[in-house]
């Protein structure tokens, strides 16, 4: 009797699992994006949201909770039921820049279990199609010749747009002032209206704006050209080297999260990342379409999160 009730239980237990793994999701996954409406993240977690909608068969919706460098999002990610109904799309800038100047209520590296890599996109370098520069050289002669009229729009303190523009004034023996909004959408609107010169922006983000020709693209902070922008050239082209700066978005859920839920949503996000659209969407904005392991992923969220540590203790960047 004592064996028939063992396999019994065994056999529920089997039977209940597998109705978990068939019924997720069970409720509406919620993708939390840690920028405003319009950004790269914002256009990526949108994109996501729709082709897990129709492959999981359930409802994926885009929470946008800007603020904090990112990582309001991250952190009501991290203190979410682990139940994979939580997931954030997420980038370096919340990964692995902003709590080395952020005190955090969670610990990024262990409250948050990678799924995978969907995109990494260059940093471009843009000023207003007012500013009187059409070259990196030009920029800079402005810049020494006006030290006090130059000001770099980021999509938040402790942002690689921050980071970035640090960066280049270092590099460039330049000085600007630093003005951080809640989301690169708001600082579109202070550049095209002239309030502010210059942007580090994702080519993601920019390049609607530069299609437009509201935004003039000067160089990309990244080792070679991209694909969708031929003409431009590198910082190191443009004369000004020292440094390289690249962002990259990636999908992380609740850690805690049961295996067979985590590898489901990790093959999912693989699979929908290879389809042609997809990746002709993702090359559209500028970004070379994911196309490491999972575990890799993970591997890279930690170097990043180390060289970012070191690279902001070296520069003394601080919150203001």
């Amino acid at each position: 009797m004592k064996k028939y009730l063992a396999v019994l239980a065994s056999a529920i237990l089997l039977t209940f699992n597998a109705q978990a793994q068939t019924t997720y999701p069970s409720k509406p996954v919620k993708l939390m994006v840690g920028a405003g409406a319009g950004g790269g993240t914002d256009i990526i977690a949108r994109m996501l949201a729709e082709k897990m909608t129709e492959s999981l068969k359930g409802t994926f919706i885009v929470e946008n909770k800007p603020g904090a460098s990112n990582t309001i999002a991250a952190d009501l990610t991290a203190k979410a039921a682990p139940d994979g109904h939580t997931l954030l799309v997420a980038t370096n800038t919340g990964q692995a820049i902003a709590p080395h100047l952020i005190k955090l209520a969670f610990d990024p590296i262990k409250d948050l279990t990678p799924i995978g890599l969907v995109v990494t996109v260059p940093n471009v370098l843009v000023v207003g199609s007012n500013v009187p520069a059409n070259t990196v050289k030009e920029l800079v002669a402005l810049m020494k010749a006006k030290p006090d009229d130059f000001k770099y729009a980021s999509s938040g303190v402790g942002s690689t747009q921050h980071i970035a523009g640090e960066g280049f004034d270092i590099a460039a023996g330049v000085k600007s002032v630093h003005v951080p909004y809640k989301g690169s959408a708001q600082a579109h609107l202070d550049i095209i209206a002239g309030n502010v010169q210059i942007m580090f922006d994702t080519t993601s983000s920019a390049m609607g704006q530069i299609k437009a020709g509201k935004f003039k693209p000067l160089a990309v902070t990244t080792p070679q050209r991209t694909a969708e922008l031929p003409n431009v050239p590198t910082l190191a082209e443009a004369g000004v080297t020292g440094f390289e700066m690249s962002t990259w978005y990636g999908v992380f859920v609740t850690a805690g999260t049961p295996p067979d839920v985590v590898t489901r949503l990790q093959t999912e996000l693989a699979r929908i990342i290879k389809l042609p659209d997809v990746q002709a969407k993702l090359k559209g904005l500028g970004g070379e379409p994911g196309n490491i392991s999972p575990e890799d992923f993970s591997k890279l969220n930690r170097q990043e999160f180390e060289r970012f540590g070191k690279l902001i203790k070296q520069a003394n960047i601080k919150m203001n």
